[in-house]
Parts: structure tokens; C-alpha cells; sequence
């Protein structure tokens, strides 16, 4: 069963990097956030430091979330760990808030809490074994779903883990979208929204060739009401969001 294809009317809704609108960034407080608004899943970074742990970091450096200078991989781990995370978020609440490794989010997951975890940037063979390894030791394993736009990673993926359900995030679509899913195994094609929309324009039939092939579609990163509608009334799988409250209370009204 695909974890990403949607069962009903309605898209699912995933988080992206927590509900990063209302909390800083892929911190604690944006994924208890987003899930308090009702959002079933996470979406999140992944990236090593210096001595291998995997902290959950979007940019390559620490300078634009964190009090933090540099490449996040030039930093061990305890030195990641003291850095301040929502002090640059608007009205101070967030000061404070940390870089929270990996095993503190798959702490929190649930049978009602699932996670789309995007292996951030290009990772070697050990450092996927190292989040792979992660996932595992914190019995939630099976609600985690993983995608990257490095090719290279999804691979030691399918590799080291040929079960695990795979996500292949694009900024402009493939000539042949099902094709590219087949040959790096992935089960969800994750595009930018925008591209879908445009792409949709030329190709009406997009998503029900990815569907006949059972290949879910989550978009990314919609915050707007009118490309939730678009993107709804396409028949995308899930949105990406930054809004997950707001996307949640658009979806209820629309019914």
C-alpha cells in the first residue's frame, strides 16, 4: 500500500519543516505545532554534522536559523546541539529552541504522526546508514517515508533498505515522471507545485499515468488558497505546506 496515495476527497496535508508559519523551522515546537493543528504528517531535513549525527537543518550553514556561523558538517554534534534556533523568529517567543537531532523527532512519531523525511544535499553510503539506522532504533521505521532530489542518496537507500517507501523530489518535471520513479524505486513523485500546474496545462493526463502506475504526488510548498484548489481539484495525492492549520480549515470549509 502506498503510504502517500490519497484515499479520499480531500489531499493529505504534510507540515513543511513542521508548521513552519506559526514555530521556527524544523524545531520541536513547529512539528508539536502542526501536529496540534491536526496535521497526520511531518515534513523535515535531514543533514550530518561533523562527527555523524543526523540534526534536522535545511540550509548547507547554520547562519540564517540558527546564532550559528558555517556548514552545519563543519560542527560536531554538541556544538550543533548548543546553538539558539528560534531566537531569529518574529516576536522572540522561540528563543532558545534548539537544532534537535533526528532521534528527537522520531521520538515523538505515532500511529497518528508520520514522517516525510528528505535526506538534505549529497550523503555518502555510511552517513544513509546512519539515518536509516536511526529510523530503525526508534521502532518507528515503518511511519517514516524518505525523499531527496540527490539521486545518489535515494539509491544507497534502496540499496541498504529495499522496503523503505521512497519520495524523488524535482523543481521541473521529467520528460517521463513514471519512468524516472521506476528507476530510483520511489513510490511518490514530489514536484514543485508550480512546475505540476504548469506541467498539467500541457499534460491533463499527468497524474493518472503516475496514478495507474501507482505513484502518489505530493507537491511542494503551497501556502496559497487558490493553488490548494487547483492542486485539489487536479487530484494531487498530498500538499506541502507551510500553513498546515490553514490548509486543514480550508479543506473542512470546502468539505
Amino acid at each position: 500500500m502506498n503510504p502517500l496515495r490519497r484515499s479520499g476527497p480531500a489531499p493529505l496535508v504534510i507540515a513543511h519543516r513542521g508548521a513552519s508559519a506559526a514555530a521556527p523551522e524544523n524545531t520541536m515546537p513547529a512539528f508539536a505545532a502542526a501536529w496540534a493543528a491536526g496535521a497526520g504528517w511531518v515534513e523535515t531535513d535531514v543533514q550530518p554534522t561533523l562527527d555523524g549525527v543526523p540534526v534536522l537543518l535545511h540550509d548547507p550553514d547554520l547562519d540564517r536559523t540558527t546564532d550559528g556561523r558555517g556548514p552545519v558538517r563543519g560542527r560536531s554534534a554538541r556544538e550543533v546541539a548548543a546553538l539558539d534556533a528560534g531566537r531569529w523568529f518574529p516576536d522572540g517567543a522561540f528563543t532558545g529552541t534548539g537544532v534537535p537531532p533526528l532521534s528527537a523527532l522520531l521520538a515523538e512519531l505515532s500511529p497518528t504522526r508520520r514522517l516525510l523525511l528528505e535526506i538534505k544535499g549529497e550523503h555518502t553510503r555510511q552517513q544513509v546508514r546512519t539515518v536509516l539506522r536511526a529510523c530503525r532504533d526508534s521502532g518507528q521505521d515503518h511511519r517514516v517515508l524518505v525523499q531527496s532530489f540527490e539521486v545518489a542518496a535515494l539509491g544507497h537507500v534502496r540499496d541498504l533498505d529495499p522496503h523503505r517507501p521512497l519520495g524523488l523530489l524535482v523543481e521541473e518535471l521529467d520528460d517521463d515522471p513514471v519512468a524516472a520513479c521506476a528507476r530510483v524505486g520511489a513510490c511518490a513523485y514530489n514536484p514543485d507545485h508550480r512546475a505540476l500546474l504548469d506541467g498539467l496545462t500541457r499534460r491533463p493526463d499527468l497524474l493518472d499515468e503516475l496514478h495507474r502506475a501507482d505513484v502518489a504526488v505530493a507537491v511542494w510548498t503551497a501556502d496559497d488558497p487558490a493553488d490548494w484548489a487547483a492542486l485539489t481539484d487536479a487530484g494531487v495525492d498530498a500538499i506541502i505546506t507551510n500553513r498546515p492549520a490553514e490548509l486543514l480549515g480550508w479543506l473542512a470549509d470546502r468539505g
